[in-house]
């Protein structure tokens, strides 16, 4: 256990966990607002890859970091636009169709790569974003290691809840986005856009998606392979859960996984590791999060109207 302590009480133990949460924060609060708006967005896996694939390769051909995070943000888009136009007019099996969005999103990263790159045999590596030390802060100790040494997209992807959740439970907008969620018929009786509604949700939260894929390659790993979300996004959908729809506690569901797996990673390299199997290790973090799901969704509220196709005039 003391072991296990020192590890908890360093600051670099914390700055792992915060950069590891951050592409979980921001695909998680992109999961949330469709969620919100009554759609499931199971296209969440893909849309990742493409947005790491998206927002590499930008970068790669030459543009800006940031630029790189806008076509990653727009590619999300283009795919939540197909996944909405799919699951809200249509009315299309919102299972069928995320789980689709993640094979041709995946299959589009992977092709794309190809076709650009045929004679490529390793990732070429870009300049990603570097650790932003804000003057003053960075130098508090502990506290300043691990807050404020971080890239420029950590900040953001905090800021992005915040302002979601601003949005959420302060302005109209919001008020709308949670009501079609819950009962779109009366929405509509009110004169609100619930096709509108919907579809904006799903296209906007599939680009913050994107963006928590582009975090891989442009903050975290320089260079982009297929396999690097690597299940991240099944574990934004149980995230939603966890923070019982709530950005705030969604947030905080993404730090409490990403220290699991920043403690497994260091539990490996201490003589624990040598004599217990590294997959025990890595499932770690899973069966520590699945623990906590399980306890906390027993108290969540589920919007009323999720996965319930909304045809105008039906009650």
């Amino acid at each position: 256990m003391s072991l296990i302590w020192d590890i908890l009480i360093s600051a670099s133990f914390w700055a792992a966990a915060i950069r590891i949460a951050s592409p979980l924060i921001f695909a998680t609060i992109g999961e949330l607002i469709c969620e919100r708006a009554g759609v499931l967005n199971l296209g969440i896996e893909g849309i990742m890859v493409i947005g790491a694939f998206a927002g590499w390769f930008a970068v790669y051909l030459g543009l800006p970091l940031w630029l790189g995070v806008g076509v990653a943000f727009i590619s999300g888009m283009a795919f939540g636009l197909l996944h909405s136009l799919l699951t809200v007019p249509f009315g299309l099996s919102q299972h069928v169709v995320g789980l689709g969005i993640t094979m041709l999103a995946t299959a589009t990263a992977a092709f794309t790569y190809r076709l650009a790159l045929p004679e490529v045999t390793s990732p070429p590596r870009i300049e990603p974003f570097q650790p932003w030390n804000l003057p003053g802060l960075s130098d508090i100790p502990f506290l300043g290691e691990a807050l404020f040494r971080q890239t420029s997209l950590t900040y953001a992807a905090f800021v992005v809840a915040a302002l979601v959740a601003l949005v959420l439970y302060r302005t109209p907008l919001g008020l709308a986005l949670r009501s079609v969620g819950e009962n779109p018929a009366a929405a509509a009786a009110q004169g609100l856009s619930v096709t509108g509604l919907r579809m904006g949700a799903v296209i906007v939260g599939s680009g913050l998606m994107a963006v928590g894929g582009a975090f891989l390659t442009l903050s975290a790993f320089s260079s982009f392979f297929f396999d690097m979300v690597n299940g991240r996004g099944w574990i934004c959908i149980a995230l939603v859960v966890f923070g019982a729809w709530q950005p705030g506690k969604a947030v905080l569901g993404a730090l409490l996984f990403a220290a699991f797996d920043a403690l497994q990673v260091r539990l490996q390299q201490t003589p624990m590791g040598a004599v217990l199997p590294y997959q025990l290790f890595l499932a770690m973090p899973y069966l520590l999060s699945i623990l906590a799901l399980v306890v906390m969704s027993r108290r969540a509220e589920v919007p009323q109207a999720l996965m319930v196709p909304y045809n105008k005039g039906e009650r």
